[in-house]
């Protein structure tokens, strides 16, 4: 699904129109990674939480070489899907 597909679908669901169903899309987008970047979580209940890991420097090993390289550390975003979704995809 595509950005343009996502919104349209909003606009349908919500009763907007395209164009404010895409800004409500954007400013989801824009307020989701500002609380992201400064190290919160953000809940939905029954969908979902997002959350920002710091995965540790590590070494790590070349597969077709195996050669040992040295992995730098790194904030990896992590995403724990809520029961209600859980149970609506087991469907």
């Amino acid at each position: 699904m595509t950005k343009k597909e996502f919104s349209d679908k909003m606009a349908e669901k919500a009763g907007l129109t395209k164009a404010d169903a895409q800004k409500a899309y954007d400013a989801f987008l824009e307020v989701t990674s500002d609380y992201l970047k400064s190290g919160e979580k953000v809940s939905f209940l029954g969908f979902g939480t997002f959350s920002v890991q710091q995965k540790e420097a590590r070494v790590g090993r070349n597969p077709k070489s195996g050669e040992k390289i040295n992995i730098p550390a790194k904030k990896v975003l992590k995403f724990k899907a809520g029961s209600e979704i859980s149970k609506e995809i087991e469907k």
